[in-house]
């Protein structure tokens, strides 16, 4: 397998309060990885740094053997939610990942509605973001992150305001992304979020530590 991502004795530290410490892990593709903590354990930090919107205090992070910071400033084939997912709340989805992929100009109108119907939403539908639920915009930020089908995808909190139904789909399309070789990085509160990973990280003050692989899914079979 290959190794699409290498962090080496990363460090984060902001004024006194060290929130990221020594942190040396390999992520490979075609490989879902889970990334388990609270509130403030370096979760998301973790993920700035891996796609360049924060540099490690110390350490060395590389993508697709690039050197984020030197070689580029932000890995080239990457799709993510940071946080929460953002967006002009009086355009639809359609016209907000439309607005998105003209920044990079490399996919065409049909592979924005590919990636809108993947997530379970109607690409057509008028209804403007502003009116979309929690989910339903979690779901646009889910959509957004794959629509140029970038090698590498990074989801911070990934099911947050899914519903039931909704939190089995996400996980079936990631599986799925998957075995077209992606690598996958998702953090969560939560372990039930994680069990379609095929590895378990969980982040505790600012460590990062490997935990037991989970067990065989039982959720492909809660939509009825």
């Amino acid at each position: 397998m290959e190794k699409t991502i290498r962090l080496k004795n990363v460090s984060k530290q902001f004024q006194s309060e060290k929130i990221l410490k020594d942190i040396n892990i390999e992520f490979e593709e075609n490989h879902i990885y889970g990334i388990i903590g609270k509130n403030g354990s370096g979760k998301t930090v973790l993920l700035k740094i891996i796609a360049g919107y924060l540099k490690p205090s110390h350490g060395e992070v590389y993508v697709m053997d690039k050197k984020i910071g030197v070689d580029i400033d932000f890995p080239d084939s990457m799709g993510l939610i940071i946080e929460t997912p953002g967006f002009l709340l009086q355009y639809t989805a359609y016209q907000n990942l439309e607005y998105l992929a003209k920044i990079r100009n490399r996919i065409n109108r049909n592979e924005i509605i590919d990636a809108i119907r993947m997530v379970g939403l109607d690409p057509t539908s008028r209804k403007k973001v502003g009116k979309y639920s929690l989910g339903m915009r979690q779901r646009l930020g889910i959509a957004q992150a794959i629509m140029e089908k970038p090698d590498i995808i990074l989801l911070d909190e990934p099911m947050n305001g899914l519903d039931k139904k909704g939190i089995v789909q996400v996980k079936q399309l990631l599986c799925e992304l998957k075995e077209q070789g992606k690598t996958i990085l998702m953090t969560s509160h939560y372990a039930e979020d994680l069990e379609i990973c095929d590895k378990i990280l969980e982040m505790d003050a600012g460590t990062l530590t490997s935990q037991a692989v989970p067990p065989s899914p039982q959720w492909s079979n809660q939509i009825g």
